[in-house]
Order: C-alpha cells, then sequence, then structure tokens
C-alpha cells in the first residue's frame, strides 16, 4: 500500500475508472451480442434496431476514452457487414 496522500489518491481515482470502463465495456458486448443474436434468428428488423442501439454505444465509448477509434470502426463495419448479410 502507497503511503505518500498522492499516490493514495491516485489508487482510488483509478479504482473507479476502471469500474467505470468495465461498466461500459460490457455494455457494448452485450448491445453486439443482441445484434448478432438478431442476425442468427435472420430478424432483419430486430437486427437494424439492434444495430442503431449498438452504434450508438460504441460511439459513446469512443468518445468517452474506453475505446481506440480504430476499434470502433472495426466493431461498427463488423456489426453493420453482418446485418447487410441477411437476405
Amino acid at each position: 500500500m502507497a503511503n505518500i496522500k498522492s499516490s493514495k489518491k491516485r489508487i482510488l481515482v483509478n479504482e473507479t475508472k476502471a469500474a467505470r470502463n468495465r461498466a461500459v465495456k460490457s455494455k457494448v458486448k452485450t448491445m453486439i451480442k443482441k445484434v448478432d443474436a438478431a442476425v442468427v434468428a435472420g430478424d432483419k428488423e430486430l437486427a437494424k434496431t439492434s444495430l442503431n442501439e449498438a452504434i450508438v454505444e460504441i460511439n459513446k465509448a469512443c468518445s468517452k476514452g474506453v475505446y481506440h477509434k480504430n476499434n470502433v470502426a472495426r466493431k461498427v463495419s463488423r456489426l453493420t457487414k453482418a446485418v447487410n448479410s441477411i437476405a
């Protein structure tokens, strides 16, 4: 355990930020799973609405600094490609 006051504070702040990042990543993963489930089920309407919700959450995660912009672009691209593949 740290002895210096500033390093104790850094530990607390880092725990808080890590918890927020974990929550945001979890929400993004859940949204991606919803889109994937709709694609597997072949439900085009549900897939499109889920895709829009997922894109919003992924972009929020990017703006908060949880994901890098290229990672976000890749995730959105893969989801969009999957939804567009439904006949």
